[in-house]
């Protein structure tokens, strides 16, 4: 541990500074290590545990460091399990990224796997562990906690049937892999997660029939149901049988095989279950013990890791995270996360001088389906209601670098801003390549406190290959200035009922994008001739507002500052057809027609 010293010398991770100058540069306070022996114990390895750790190690070489794991591995890449259920992965080994033997040779940590945590007392510094059935106790100067999380076993009948399995440890992907190499054919993967949709594409990889059930609206329930369409549609695409709004309610035996019945009364015949219906935090231990825990059970700690017991600290998946947009306590159960705190936790334990806060997140995630690749940051619709958060939301469908060069395909974006501010609330997008980098740019904006508008001063690498002088983050930033300085007005999807009814819809495609399907009442007068056009639009009008469209909101954007100079009340639809028609999903067909 460090400790204030009138000494100069100072040993700090992998540095060594001799110098009393550079020491006093450095850390004012003139901080050394202490020669005593600190013990510290870790609940938990993987991501949150295992940073910790050896973040600690690097530290101070002479603290005593225990990690209790209560599996098998105490350090695997647990992101990397469908895949190898998949068989993109192909040996198991390669799933392990440290093992107990690797982490005392490289760091002198003592890693005790198969030990079970099952209770601690605070006051007298002990934990009791569990190991093979008989129980001893260990005390601790620290005791830091990092127990993960357990899959959710929502109350269907029939969970504890043999061809149910969870996807959360090497484990378990062994087991299903086993399962598909013996000769599985049906699968039924209950939810639609990140996990969900991962272990579904993976099993349809390996050759098997997939159903996939969301209880949810739409797959994925984090992106917006107009996101979520392009991921459903690409599941299909797959082959994969994706039943959304539909849950299972039990599930039987039948001669060897699971029959999952739905809420639709349809049975499902599978030799393989994948239960992935969410997580809660691995606590229920900890809370008996007087640990400070939210209604989720997820653990409450100050912005270093501190409990509300003395010399306990908890990081990862088991503890309550605040939303950086909405400030609401959540979990947020990502890898990134859980190792970035476990370094800022290992810091306070120490007492470093350059011990940070952890900071609030936003949730930033990402994942491929077949082609697509869908990502997030920040909040979205359901989220910002649930706060009470005024918003507004921009779509953009963008390609991702010129298209002139070959290969071009487009970036479906979606971005939420305060309608006051600018300030960015929220961003999704779906596409081929490139999605990962708009992305990653916009949480890099949030965190920075920039406004929607400032992410036109962005300087961002442009090449024919890469991208656009025009980058689709730059895009997003045009859009929300027009938005917000008034040079535009925004209709959407969810007001299509009130544009049929109050207004004229004005589609300003061309002809044969027109005839290729539109809005049952729309008028079309291409865009090219609006401006020779305005007193027939004024006639059609008839003093109705105007409600503008086109297919991704570029040319009705056009169209509006044509007509909004003309002095017209007019207003365009938030993306165009293609939001239009990912909103409306399955029931498109409904409300737009084909002329030919």
């Amino acid at each position: 541990m460090l400790v204030k010293s009138a000494r100069h010398s100072v040993a700090f991770g992998e540095n060594y500074v001799s110098d009393s100058l550079q020491l006093d540069a450095i850390y004012p306070l003139g901080y050394i290590w202490s020669m005593e022996k600190t013990k510290i114990v870790i609940v938990g390895g993987v991501a949150g545990g295992m940073s910790v750790a050896a973040r600690l190690r690097r530290l101070d070489q002479n603290a005593e460091i225990i990690v209790l794991e209560q599996g098998e591995h105490v350090s695997f890449a647990n992101c990397g399990l469908p895949y190898y259920v998949g068989g993109e992965i192909v040996d198991e080994a390669q799933l392990l990224v440290q093992t107990p033997q690797s982490l005392r040779e490289s760091l002198n940590l003592d890693v005790r796997t198969h030990h079970q945590v099952i209770s601690f007392d605070a006051a007298a510094k002990t934990v009791r562990v569990s190991v093979a059935g008989q129980e001893s106790e260990l005390s601790y100067d620290h005791l830091v906690l990092a127990p993960g999380a357990v899959a959710a076993r929502p109350p269907i009948p029939g969970l504890d049937h043999p061809l149910v399995h969870t996807l959360r440890d090497v484990k378990d992907a062994a087991t299903l892999k086993s399962m598909v190499v013996s000769g599985a054919k049906h699968a039924v993967v209950l939810g639609a997660g990140f996990i969900g949709l991962e272990a579904a594409e993976g099993l349809k990889a390996q050759g098997l029939n997939v159903t996939l059930i969301e209880m949810a609206p739409h797959v994925l329930p984090p992106l917006e149901q107009e996101m979520a369409w392009l991921v459903s549609q690409e599941l299909l695409e797959l082959g994969i049988d994706v039943r959304e709004g539909i849950a299972a309610t039990k599930i039987e035996d039948q001669n060897g095989v699971a029959q999952v019945s739905l809420s639709d009364q349809d049975v499902l015949s599978a030799d393989l279950v994948v239960l992935s219906v969410g997580t809660r935090p691995a606590t229920a231990p900890f809370a008996a013990c007087g640990l400070a825990c939210d209604e989720q059970g997820a653990i409450i700690t100050d912005e270093q890791g501190r409990t509300n017991l003395a010399n306990v600290w908890a990081l990862g998946d088991a503890v309550a995270s605040v939303d950086a947009v909405t400030g609401v306590s959540r979990s947020v159960q990502l890898a990134g996360p859980a190792n970035r705190s476990g370094r800022l936790v290992a810091d306070a334990i120490g007492n470093t001088p350059c011990a940070r806060q952890i900071p609030k997140l936003f949730g930033t995630a990402i994942l491929r389906v077949g082609s697509l690749t869908a990502a997030m940051t920040g909040a979205n619709r359901a989220s910002l209601e649930r706060a009470g958060m005024e918003y507004t939301t921009l779509h953009l469908h963008p390609l991702h670098h010129a298209g002139y060069f070959p290969g071009a395909s487009q970036v479906h974006l979606l971005v939420h801003i305060e309608p006051e501010t600018g300030k960015i609330l929220g961003a999704q997008g779906v596409g081929g390549a490139g999605v990962d980098k708009r992305i990653d740019v916009l949480a890099t904006a949030m965190r920075a406190g920039l406004t929607a508008p400032d992410l036109i001063d962005i300087d961002l690498a442009y090449s024919p290959l890469y991208g656009s002088a025009k980058d689709p983050v730059t895009m997003v930033g045009f859009l929300a200035d027009n938005v917000l300085t008034g040079q535009t007005k925004l209709w959407y999807p969810t007001g299509l009922d009130w544009a049929r009814k109050q207004c004229l819809i004005l589609d300003v495609r061309t002809p044969d994008e027109f005839a290729s399907g539109h809005v049952l009442e729309a008028v079309n007068i291409p865009h090219v001739e609006l401006r020779e056009s305005l007193a027939k639009v004024v006639a059609l009008a008839a003093g109705r507002p105007i409600a503008v469209m086109c297919q991704s909101g570029v040319r009705s954007y056009i169209a509006h500052r044509i007509l909004a100079s003309a002095g017209l009340d007019s207003q365009t639809l938030s993306g165009g057809m293609l939001t239009l028609r990912a909103y409306l999903g399955a029931n498109a067909d409904d409300a737009i027609t084909k002329s030919r």
